[in-house]
């Protein structure tokens, strides 16, 4: 039997590759709110980033996740993801 191939995301931040279950998806929902999606199939316009310390720094000060999702993301969508990014 032939291998499955797992689906492969890029970070939205660094430009690098990953297996989709390595990164978090960021999603504005049709309703305009930002959430964060650990279910990877809700509706909406999704951006993924990678789960490093240093990627997140970046976001934050570059507004690309803002750029990616075509709207402002909250302060508290960045607290949640370093949290995030910090269990592990």
């Amino acid at each position: 039997m032939t291998e499955k191939k797992k689906p492969s995301r890029r970070c939205c931040i660094c430009m690098q590759h990953f297996e989709k279950e390595e990164l978090v998806r960021v999603l504005k929902t049709p309703e305009g709110e930002v959430i964060l999606d650990k279910s990877y199939k809700k509706n909406g316009r999704g951006a993924y980033v990678c789960k490093n310390a240093e990627c997140l720094k970046k976001a934050r000060k570059s507004r690309r996740l803002d750029h990616s999702l075509k709207v402002s993301v909250p302060e508290e969508v960045y607290e949640r993801l370093e949290r995030l990014i910090h269990e592990g």
